[in-house]
């Protein structure tokens, strides 16, 4: 066997990138969680943005950007459609009028209850056990948490704020 065939079969078939497993496991997780936001009545954004104001309510949207890896820019059109749906209020915080606060209405308080009943539908899904998911949750949490910090250091990186 020539070297140049044997550096053919120690290419990585697509199965064997980490970001192709993340990705496609992505799309997959977008699959089964289609129908239940479809329930709902909310995209995937949106429906974090309800659990990250469930968490804490009154937050800048600033803040919000931060904790779910979105930029503002996208940020103000969803929060804007939530509050046209009447989850969410917007308003000018009132010691930095730069700011703009966000926090939920009785109806995005109720819309938690709803989503509740929907967990079980993903957990199923996802076929592990509960301390299975838990680790693969953490695992995953610390790879992202790698990956951030690995990119801010990547030649021609923003530099941290």
């Amino acid at each position: 066997m020539s070297n140049s065939d044997k550096r053919r079969e120690d290419v990585a078939m697509l199965g064997d990138f980490m970001c192709f497993a993340v990705y496609s496991t992505n799309l997959a997780y977008s699959r089964v969680y289609k129908p239940v936001l479809d329930a709902l009545g909310l995209t995937y954004p949106q429906y974090v943005t309800i659990i990250c104001l469930w968490e804490q309510d009154d937050q800048t949207v600033k803040g919000l950007s931060e904790k779910l890896f979105l930029e503002p820019s996208t940020m103000t059109p969803m929060l804007k459609r939530l509050e046209a749906m009447g989850y969410v209020r917007r308003e000018r915080d009132r010691q930095d009028e730069r700011s703009v606060r966000v926090s939920l209405t009785d109806a995005g308080r109720r819309l938690r209850e709803q989503a509740f009943d929907y967990r079980a539908v993903t957990a199923s899904a996802a076929g592990l056990a509960p301390d299975e998911f838990r680790a693969l949750q953490r695992a995953i949490v610390r790879l992202r948490t790698n990956l951030v910090e690995a990119a801010g250091r990547a030649p021609g990186a923003d530099p941290a704020p």
